[in-house]
């Protein structure tokens, strides 16, 4: 499986040209944010379990000013000391959850994703081999937990939500798991993933 994705995910090519990124707006247009966007990364860590490889989600403490309390990846805007969005993501995921770089193989990129509250997200993806060490942020970090990676390339199991935003419908992608609700952006890059890895 580890040979399997990394060759896959090697061989894909993210989309580049900003009129075909993914993002809220392609679902619902009306969440299309003004550039300029803000660049962020996030780490898409599989986890090469004995029964399977896995994804490792996180859950956002509830006082964040961005996103808080919901599902997502490891890392954050980019800083001016990061050379890449590679490097961003793996010291967002050192500070969040105390995973050192050395311990994440990175293999690939996948498509950039434009968040309604303005973000350009690369998400990066990378591989991790237990045992690694794990010391959430507990300012930031309120859970810490894998999904199969099998749940996440089903298909049937993305289901298209409406919520009203402004007073008008938005529609959004969720991947409910046991009794997690994964949705909106991860659960768009996670489509990607899938999307990847079926090719």
């Amino acid at each position: 499986m580890r040979y399997h994705v990394s060759t896959q995910l090697a061989a894909y090519q993210p989309k580049t040209d900003p009129a075909a990124l993914r993002g809220d707006h392609v679902l619902s247009p009306h969440l299309a944010p003004p550039a300029p966007w803000r660049p962020a990364a996030v780490l898409v860590p599989l986890v090469e379990r004995e029964g399977g490889m896995t994804v490792l989600l996180t859950r956002r403490t509830d006082h964040l000013a961005d996103h808080a309390g919901q599902i997502s990846f490891p890392g954050g805007r980019l800083e001016s000391t990061d050379r890449d969005p590679e490097a961003g993501a793996l010291r967002e995921t050192e500070e969040e959850l105390g995973i050192p770089r050395t311990a994440i193989e990175l293999v690939g990129r996948l498509d950039t994703y434009l968040t309604r509250t303005g973000f350009e997200v690369v998400p990066v993806v990378g591989l991790l081999t237990p045992p690694f060490p794990l010391k959430p942020d507990r300012f930031e970090v309120a859970d810490v937990f894998e999904v199969p990676l099998g749940h996440l390339l089903e298909p049937a199991n993305y289901l298209r939500h409406e919520r009203l935003y402004g007073g008008r419908s938005a529609y959004y992608y969720a991947i409910p798991y046991g009794d997690r609700y994964i949705w909106g952006a991860t659960a768009g890059m996670l489509r990607n993933l899938c999307e990847a890895l079926r090719d």
